[in-house]
């Protein structure tokens, strides 16, 4: 199982410590992205080799964070089974779509979108751990959720914050609640998209492990300081990170 591109020994060590942050962040707010993409970009690694170890990490981190969340009581696999299938389907057919398609229109309308969250996040009162009346049914929400699915395929930045603010907004599920779930559907999703690189051979697989361990430690700690603390630290966290996605990729129209 050896890299096909050999990197410098130091930078394994160094990624790790990222994707300790980077996990961190994952498992409170999503967007852990944000730190790990564009440290990975600087090392020169070819870009679809990045994407594939990005997932790789990101997965591992994932399934720690969602492991905690399930344990604490805040969603069910069995019950919310359906919901990951829609998103695993899309998934899969996003990262299939990337392969062929440009993202360029999606770097114009994402930052426009994160905004929103950051904005709904920060105004809302529904952004708290109290539960409300759905605004539409499960099976309702299952083409949305294919499509923020879809959209981690293809593109992938602010996945985590689409599915929490619309599981709060229109699934009526209180912020910590939603965050947990958020964590199985974005496993799911990630899960869909490294089968894609992995077919095609483009993930480094001993650097995305070693970043893996480094995502499950920030990820282990994220989540219990999210279910100790419930919306008071997933609010903040989740204002912050949707505007720093947004600066990142506003960032990258005029750096390109």
């Amino acid at each position: 199982m050896l890299d096909p591109i050999q990197l410098d020994l130091w930078l394994y060590p160094a990624l790790t410590l990222v994707a300790v942050l980077s996990g961190f962040i994952d498992a409170v707010a999503g967007g852990g992205g944000l730190v790990t993409m564009p440290i990975l970009l600087s090392t020169s690694l070819p870009p679809h080799m990045v994407l594939g170890t990005n997932k790789v990490q990101s997965m591992c981190g994932t399934s720690i964070s969602t492991w905690r969340y399930h344990k604490a009581g805040l969603f069910s696999f069995r019950q919310n089974a359906p919901l990951a299938a829609a998103v695993f389907a899309g998934a899969l057919l996003g990262t299939l779509a990337i392969q062929r398609l440009s993202a360029d229109v999606l770097k114009l309308v994402v930052p426009a979108l994160l905004i929103s969250v950051a904005l709904y996040t920060l105004l809302s009162r529904g952004m708290n751990d109290d539960d409300r009346k759905a605004v539409i049914s499960e099976r309702t929400y299952m083409p949305l959720a294919g499509s923020i699915g879809f959209y981690d395929g293809f593109f992938g930045p602010g996945t985590g914050q689409f599915f929490a603010t619309t599981l709060v907004g229109l699934r009526g599920l209180g912020l910590t609640r939603a965050t947990g779930l958020t964590k199985f559907l974005n496993l799911t999703s990630n899960l869909a998209s490294l089968i894609v690189f992995a077919i095609g051979g483009q993930a480094l697989w001993i650097l995305g492990l070693c970043m893996g361990a480094g995502a499950m430690t920030g990820a282990w700690i994220g989540s219990h300081f999210a279910t100790r603390f419930g919306a008071r630290m997933i609010r903040p966290l989740l204002v912050v990170v949707s505007i720093g996605l947004t600066g990142r990729l506003v960032w990258g129209w005029f750096s390109a």
